[in-house]
């Protein structure tokens, strides 16, 4: 899998412009504040329709437009499809494939492939829990985009639960709530809440050995790594059946039932849970040094790409300003990952920084253009090197 062609419109800092990818190793090099960083985050926007870098997609439009449009050509098993998604902040994005309206955006889910790593994955290691339920949900969802409807509707019906246990436990206080209303709900956040436990719980199982293998390799002086799934439910086993944790769901809303009346808020379900990240016997959080948090991140991304790799499609590797922030073995074990992927996309302040081992494309930013530099030497992975042709069909400008 790769993408052939990204092309941007009223999109942060580009009113419009096109790039070109290739197969392989690609490098986007240019100083800081030229828009590097934005050109890799609609790439992921384009995978995930979320920014690694904000919540939100008002700042993903450019200043004074009113919508921004993300189109890329992906090409896998010599197939082409062109995605387009059109970002509309207060109303409703749309999406498109192969220019046809699709019903629902997420209809677009799974198509591309993308694993990003990048400055702000520190907070998956360093943050709050929500930076590693988010983390494990877009690896979820990218393996089985169906979880995306199974995630919205648990968001839906944990808002609406959550209205009811405030204005019930207010009613608690002055009288008697209705619990009736509740108990429907109740059974709401069991179904899609199980569903979604069963998925993270069985892909953080699959993801532990990629994890801790690479983790070993760009950290081999440390302690092993690791990661424990706590749930709200108490200890369950990772394979344990939707059935019975939906049981196990509805048991314990009923044991809390006066703590969250008394709240006015759900403190049962996956909005609750925690990905355990472990240095040795003991939790990263706190105790790991910043080198080994950086080791941490990156081993959770090289572990989601070997994972994604593993179930049969190869997705784009994406490596942010990553280079500079790492030492000579842990850029030399990142190196040797990259090597294995159908494409990479990179971006550098200094060419420099990237590895030679990674010779590819090379794209300059510079004066809001982008120029290909000639390397000298045929791009690592590129069409002339494989022998196959390049496809034609271009995505032109968006609109």
């Amino acid at each position: 899998m790769y993408v052939r062609h990204l092309a941007l419109l009223e999109y942060r800092s580009w009113a419009a412009v096109d790039v070109p990818l290739s197969p392989g190793v690609n490098v986007i090099v240019g100083r800081n504040g030229v828009g590097k960083t934005n050109l890799v985050e609609a790439l992921g926007y384009l995978a995930t329709q979320s920014s690694h870098r904000v919540s939100g997609d008002q700042p993903l439009v450019r200043r004074g437009a009113g919508q921004a449009v993300v189109r890329g050509a992906v090409v896998h098993d010599g197939r082409e499809l062109l995605l387009e998604l059109e970002i509309n902040p207060g109303k409703a994005n749309r999406a498109r494939l192969n220019r046809a309206p699709a019903t629902r955006t997420r209809d677009l889910l799974g198509i591309l492939r993308t694993v990003l790593f990048a400055p702000e994955d520190l907070a998956i290691v360093r943050g709050d829990p929500s930076e590693r339920r988010q983390f494990m949900d877009e690896l979820l969802v990218m393996r089985t985009p169906r979880y995306a409807g199974v995630k919205a509707d648990y968001d839906r019906a944990l808002k609406q639960r959550n209205s009811l246990l405030k204005s019930a436990g207010a009613r608690r206080r002055s009288g008697g709530p209705d619990l009736s209303v509740l108990e429907v709900w109740d059974e709401a956040l069991a179904d899609f809440g199980s569903q979604l436990l069963a998925g993270r719980m069985a892909m953080v199982g699959a993801l532990r050995p990629y994890m801790v293998a690479a983790y070993a390799d760009v950290a081999p002086e440390s302690e092993p790594a690791g990661m424990v799934y706590r749930t709200s439910l108490g200890d369950l086993p990772e394979d344990t059946p939707v059935e019975e944790l939906r049981v196990a769901y509805l048991d314990e809303i009923a044991r809390r039932r006066g703590n969250e009346l008394d709240r006015g808020i759900t403190l049962v379900g996956p909005h609750r849970d925690e990905l355990e990240l472990l240095l040795g016997p003991g939790p990263a959080k706190g105790y790991a040094s910043h080198g080994e948090s950086w080791s941490m991140a990156l081993a959770l991304r090289l572990g989601a790409f070997g994972l994604l790799r593993a179930d049969g499609i190869a997705p784009v590797l994406v490596l942010d300003d990553v280079f500079a922030e790492l030492d000579s073995s842990r850029r030399a074990s990142l190196a040797r990952w990259v090597a294995g992927a159908d494409q990479v996309v990179i971006t550098a302040a200094v060419g420099a920084d990237v590895p030679a081992a990674l010779v590819g494309r090379q794209l300059l930013v510079e004066n809001g253009s982008i120029t290909e530099v000639d390397t000298g030497s045929t791009p690592a992975g590129s069409d002339e090197q494989d022998g196959h042709e390049q496809p034609t069909a271009d995505p032109g400008t968006p609109a």
